[in-house]
């Protein structure tokens, strides 16, 4: 498994109220300048960041540094950079979390459901999205414990990660081009038992690889509830209950296979 660790250190901040201020102040033009600098500075010094943004935090003096699966803060400068979460005291809410699940948000609308392989629960009232890979083993982990969850409309967009998984973009091809989409994955993710090989024509599966590259989709599972929130990795189901309905899936553990 390859994984991308951002600067491979962590640490965690307590800070009581006096250290909070107010939401970050649109960007002036010293703040772009100091922006400008930070991410020169941070990518020269370690070429494996890839920063996407940098702008000024809800912290006086201090800047968000967002990577895509990680936000850190830096000084004006880049010369100091803190990585770990912010902890509000006042009740223990993991504002660094917070904040990376409002960057990484999406617009869940907006999704093309007709190209995904939906399935309904019970009332089907709550809805999920998963992107998945038909050869990641914590994908698999993740339909098991789909089995016990209910009320629930989940729909499958099939990314195959064929850097990990060279046999998963057919494997995905013939899911979708089986007679029965949702019998073809729940048999092969569940039951291991294979799909014939096949291709049709309008298999969306290139296109919903290039979909999960936009919404900087780089392991599998991730999945989106009806709010927009992601979590990338496969979580056991009372915790996929709480993620449904609207909680917080950050107590577990993050499994997933990464490009």
């Amino acid at each position: 498994m390859k994984t991308r660790v951002f600067l491979g250190a962590f640490a965690t901040l307590a800070v009581s109220a006096s250290f909070l201020a107010l939401a970050a102040p649109a960007m002036s033009a010293k703040d772009a300048k100091a922006a400008a600098v930070i991410k020169q500075n941070i990518e020269a010094r370690y070429p494996d960041a890839k920063i996407l943004s940098v702008q000024p935090s809800q912290y006086a003096g201090w800047y968000e540094v967002f990577t895509g699966d990680s936000v850190s803060y830096s000084n004006a400068t880049g010369d100091l950079l803190f990585v770990g979460s912010v902890i509000d005291t006042r009740d223990k809410r993991n504002l660094t979390v917070e904040r990376l699940d409002q960057l990484n948000g999406i617009d869940f609308a907006t999704l093309p459901f007709d190209r995904a392989i939906k399935v309904v629960k019970g009332n089907g009232k709550r809805q999920v999205a998963v992107f998945s890979d038909p050869e990641c083993p914590y994908c698999q982990q993740l339909e098991k414990e789909l089995e016990s969850v209910t009320d629930v409309t989940v729909y499958t967009f099939l990314f195959p990660i064929a850097s990990l998984h060279p046999d998963a973009p057919a494997r995905a091809e013939a899911v979708w081009c089986s007679a029965d989409r949702a019998a073809a994955w729940k048999n092969w993710m569940v039951g291991r038992k294979p799909p014939e090989w096949k291709t049709c024509e309008g298999d969306p599966v290139a296109e919903l690889v290039t979909l999960g590259e936009k919404l900087r989709i780089t392991s599998t599972p991730t999945v989106f509830a009806s709010s927009g929130k992601r979590f990338a990795g496969s979580m056991p189901a009372a915790t996929l209950e709480t993620f449904l309905n609207g909680g917080d899936a950050t107590t577990a553990t993050p499994t997933a296979a990464r490009n």
